[in-house]
């Protein structure tokens, strides 16, 4: 399994306009990130966030991760071990944190079809989601090299660190 590629897990199913608030509850943000990513989701499906096991994907209606600007509505899902995210349009905000996290992100146009415990790989590099539960699947937009390549690290600041290693071997890189 690489970044790009999920590996297969279970499917969790949302609609349109899941907002930021919802992912990221602002009640608990003065918490630990694993506190507040045990509220994830939790006024939309209870059950998401102790559920939640690593390589899930999420597949979601139109404008998923809308609403404020709060890096921690995508961070919370990587702590939750979610793999990948499939949805027909993302906040642009949201979108750009996930991918910073190392979060894999798509944007499918097809009405993707999913049950609640199908199994579901998404490659980013191909464009392509599939259900291994029924067969069937979809195209989504490919994620560009530049993108699965930050996700492959881990997210952008692993992705920097591993990039200033390389142009200055042996020398600190003061990110953190």
């Amino acid at each position: 399994m690489t970044a790009q590629t999920s590996k297969g897990g279970r499917a969790w199913i949302f609609g349109d306009d899941v907002d930021t608030d919802v992912l990221a509850p602002g009640l608990y943000m003065k918490g630990s990130m694993e506190e507040l990513a045990a509220h994830c989701l939790e006024t939309v499906d209870p059950a998401f966030a102790s559920g939640a096991r690593a390589g899930d994907v999420v597949v979601a209606g139109s404008n998923f991760g809308i609403g404020s600007s709060r890096e921690q509505a995508a961070q919370v899902l990587t702590i939750l071990g979610i793999k990948a995210v499939v949805a027909k349009s993302f906040g642009g905000i949201f979108y750009r944190n996930a991918l910073n996290f190392g979060l894999l992100a798509v944007v499918s146009s097809a009405d993707v079809t999913v049950g609640p415990d199908d199994r579901v790989v998404v490659d980013g590099e191909a464009g392509k989601i599939s259900n291994l539960t029924t067969g069937d699947s979809w195209d989504c937009e490919p994620v560009p090299p530049h993108l699965l390549e930050m996700i492959s690290a881990g997210g952008l600041v692993p992705w920097l660190e591993r990039r200033l290693a390389q142009t200055n071997p042996g020398k600190e890189t003061g990110i953190k």
